[in-house]
């Protein structure tokens, strides 16, 4: 874009921008606050993202009879064999620093009997979810933002959305190294695009669960990152593995509310509408299978039946019990009339977790230099082809920390004052289309429910990307013509992610963890990494 001589507050500077405010944002840059200014952005309030929702807990070794060989053991099993072993391991290894690090810095978690009280969830052999009662997320995320907000080398945007990176590259400095100098961010609230320039970036932006027409994800969920980094020339990985979480609450009046996988761990039982349990059916390990195989058995009891949802059933526990361990769940099923301590709870699977995403090494950083992402944004290898329950917020953590000592280990106090072009929208106009957009959204999402779903096939896939590339051109045309907004940035975001998706699984010939394929039903027995490099 070219440079205007006007800069009207437009132009950021700061030593390290975070895009993204969840756990691995938020500590990423309370880790690297006493370096110097860090500037986190956040598209709505700080707490809205992933984190905030999440009920489980977070896996970690805590307990004297669990270990690490235990805990990697489980975790390849559940990645079905699709697993980084060294990253799965570097993971574990750091888990109980990074427990340790939350409760320092005041995250208060459950106890019973004085020790901590840990549960289990699907894939786990051990005990070993620490969480504080049904509502991790609230408890993590609500103290991270209290300590970023204390913290005054932290500069925080709220109601901002990224629209673009910029690299040296994009600025037309060819003779040097390619590297990430900053971002183009719109500021909501001013409806105005606005320029950030950093010596670090760091995407935090989350998954890309939107995607899908049902999510147990917050809107923010919008593939931002994996989008932008794609566009930058980073190569991404395993996009094709979209984990649907099985037991989202089934209830017109209900917007994606997740019922957490540990009233399964706790002994809930998943039923037929005659009441009759059929978990045993498919899997020894019945309502404690991992998450791919329990979600794919609701879809073919849901299709084999004709019904609209199964049943996950509590009630055979002590009402205190239920209460006590679940509080927000209880009290959330109540307002839509289901007592959980005595009715059976409607349910069916929706998209919940990226188990792919931009590729990174150990450290942290992506291909190109300057560029982190950490979170549900990478693909790390921790999760290879199905991410095990509560593993999530432990690599948000862990990885936040490694970027943080890899940023540390390269910093150098030094000018950052280089002026960024600012953005040019002197040409475009301001849309009257929205019904538009609003199809194009709802397109999108809808055929990639039905095509790119739970199950998939060979043509549905070349379906869903015939469908995809004609809504690019179209969203190309807005974008170049018209003003950016808050919607069309993220529909051209997910537009993007969608077509990796596809081409993705379009690569892998085989059914495995959570990729099942009607043309393809055997498993390979050579298991490789999906990896899609942009062209230069």
């Amino acid at each position: 874009m070219p440079a205007s001589s006007n800069l009207k507050k437009t132009q950021h500077q700061t030593d390290v921008l975070v895009i993204g405010s969840g756990a691995a944002g938020l500590s990423a840059a309370l880790r690297l606050a006493h370096l110097g200014n860090v500037t986190v952005l956040s598209k709505a309030e700080v707490t809205e993202g992933s984190t905030f929702y999440a009920q489980g807990g977070i896996a970690a070794v805590l307990h004297e009879n669990d270990s690490v060989d235990s805990h990697v053991a489980d975790t390849l099993i559940a990645g079905g064999g699709l697993c980084d072993e060294a990253a799965v391991r570097y993971t574990i290894e750091h888990s109980t620093e990074a427990i340790h690090w939350l409760i320092d810095r005041g995250v208060v978690f459950s106890k019973q009997d004085q020790e901590y009280h840990l549960t289990r969830e699907g894939g786990h052999s051990q005990r070993r979810i620490i969480h504080s009662d049904d509502a991790t997320g609230k408890a993590v995320s609500t103290t991270l933002v209290a300590a970023v907000k204390a913290e005054p080398n932290i500069h925080i945007l709220e109601h901002y959305i990224a629209v673009d990176l910029i690299t040296e590259h994009k600025l037309g400095n060819e003779d040097r190294e390619n590297r990430c100098v900053g971002a183009y961010i719109l500021n909501l609230a001013e409806d105005q695009v606005e320029t950030i320039n950093a010596r670090f970036v760091i995407l935090a932006t989350g998954g890309a669960s939107k995607v899908y027409l049902y999510t147990s994800n917050p809107d923010v969920a919008s593939g931002d990152g994996i989008a932008m980094a794609w566009r930058a020339g980073c190569s991404v990985a395993n996009l094709e593995f979209n984990q649907f979480h099985p037991t989202c609450l089934y209830h017109p009046e209900a917007r994606s509310f997740l019922i957490t996988e540990a009233l399964r761990g706790e002994g809930a039982f998943l039923r037929r509408p005659n009441g009759e349990r059929f978990m045993p059916e498919y899997d020894d390990r019945a309502e404690l299978a991992p998450r791919d195989i329990v979600a794919q058995t609701i879809d073919h009891e849901i299709k084999k039946l004709g019904v609209d949802c199964v049943y996950l059933d509590i009630s055979h526990k002590e009402p205190e019990f239920i209460k006590n361990h679940f509080p927000t769940i209880y009290n959330k099923l109540l307002q839509f009339g289901i007592d959980m301590t005595v009715d059976a709870i409607p349910v069916v699977p929706a998209a919940h977790y990226t188990c792919g995403g931009v590729k990174v090494g150990l450290n942290s950083q992506t291909d190109l230099e300057g560029l982190y992402a950490i979170g549900e944004v990478a693909y790390t290898g921790l999760h290879g082809a199905n991410r095990m329950a509560s593993n999530s917020l432990l690599e948000c953590l862990v990885f936040a920390q490694a970027a943080a000592s890899d940023i540390e280990q390269q910093w150098q106090a030094g000018d950052n004052a280089r002026i960024l072009p600012q953005w040019d929208d002197s040409q475009v106009t301001d849309s009257d289309e929205e019904v538009v957009l609003n199809h194009n959204w709802h397109e999108l999402r809808q055929l990639m429910w039905n095509y790119v779903g739970i199950v998939r096939s060979d043509k549905r896939l070349e379906r869903a990307l015939r469908r995809i590339e004609l809504l690019q051109q179209e969203i190309h045309d807005y974008y170049a013509n018209f003003k950016v907004s808050n919607d069309l940035i993220e529909l051209r975001n997910l537009v993007v992610v969608a077509e990796l998706i596809v081409r993705c699984a379009q690569l892998r010939k085989e059914s495995r963890g959570l990729h099942f394929t009607l043309d393809y039903p055997r498993v390979l027995d050579e298991a490789i990494e999906t990896v899609l490099k942009p062209l230069k």
